[in-house]
C-alpha cells in the first residue's frame, strides 16, 4: 500500500459514498486508476466493507459510555458473543491491563444506557464491569 492508497482510504473514511470521479479529482488521478485501486483494496481485504456514519447532531443526542469488562477465565468468546447481541454496543475491543474487554455503548437516554450496562454485567462469564460516561468529544477522526 503506497501513499496514494493511504490518501484514497482517508477520503473513503470521510465519505465512502463519494463518486469515483470526485475521488479522482481530489487525488489528481484518473477515474479508472481510482476504481482499480479501490478494487485492489477490496480484493486484498484492506477495505472490508462500507458503513453508515451518523450525523454529529444525531450523535450529540445520544449518551455514550465506555464499559470496561473483566471476564472469568476462558469465557471471553462467550461474553463477546453475548455482548455482540446488544444493539447499543457499537464496538468491543480486547485490551491489556486490569480489564479484558472494552465496549463502547451508545443509547438515546441515560435510563436505557443504565439498562444496557446492567445487562452486560449480568452476562454469564462477566466478573465485573466499570463504566465511564462520555461527557464530551474533543475530536473524532
Amino acid at each position: 500500500m503506497d501513499a496514494l492508497d493511504q490518501a484514497l482510504l482517508s477520503r473513503l473514511r470521510e465519505n465512502a459514498r463519494a463518486p469515483v470521479a470526485e475521488l479522482a479529482r481530489a487525488l489528481g488521478l484518473s477515474r479508472t486508476t481510482v476504481q482499480s485501486r479501490i478494487g485492489r483494496l477490496e480484493q486484498s481485504g484492506i477495505v472490508a466493507g462500507y458503513t453508515v456514519k451518523v450525523s454529529d447532531a444525531h450523535a450529540r443526542g445520544e449518551v455514550h459510555a465506555y464499559v470496561m469488562i473483566t471476564v472469568r477465565p476462558k469465557q471471553t468468546g462467550v461474553v463477546a458473543a453475548a455482548v455482540r447481541r446488544q444493539p447499543a454496543v457499537r464496538r468491543l475491543e480486547s485490551v491489556s491491563g486490569v480489564f479484558d474487554l472494552l465496549a463502547l455503548v451508545a443509547s438515546p437516554s441515560m435510563a436505557e444506557l443504565d439498562a444496557v450496562i446492567d445487562a452486560i454485567g449480568e452476562l454469564e462469564g462477566v466478573e465485573r464491569t466499570t463504566s465511564s460516561i462520555v461527557l464530551s468529544t474533543k475530536f473524532d477522526r
